[in-house]
């Protein structure tokens, strides 16, 4: 299992503790179930982000591979601890 794998199962069980186990998509805001659950990097690697945890969130795999395809930052980035909804 990747570094990252770990990280992702350890920041889903945390939000999941913190949020009496709903865990929001950090693109949809809609519940991910584990097995759905990828790691985001809200401010992309390509664009200067990093690995660090203040950089990560938890997504679905398809909301995390269509926000690549638009490369578009949410405001949940400005604002942590805030899911910011597609419409």
């Amino acid at each position: 299992m990747s570094r990252l794998s770990l990280t992702r199962d350890k920041i889903y069980k945390t939000v999941a503790r913190q949020l009496h186990g709903k865990v929001p998509c950090w693109v949809c805001g809609e519940h991910v179930l584990p097995a759905a659950a990828t790691l985001e990097h809200i401010r992309p690697l390509s664009e200067g982000g990093n690995s660090h945890a203040e950089n990560l969130a938890i997504s679905h795999e398809i909301c995390n591979s269509q926000r690549h395809a638009k490369s578009v930052i949410a405001e949940s980035a400005e604002s942590p601890g805030q899911v910011a909804r597609r419409l």
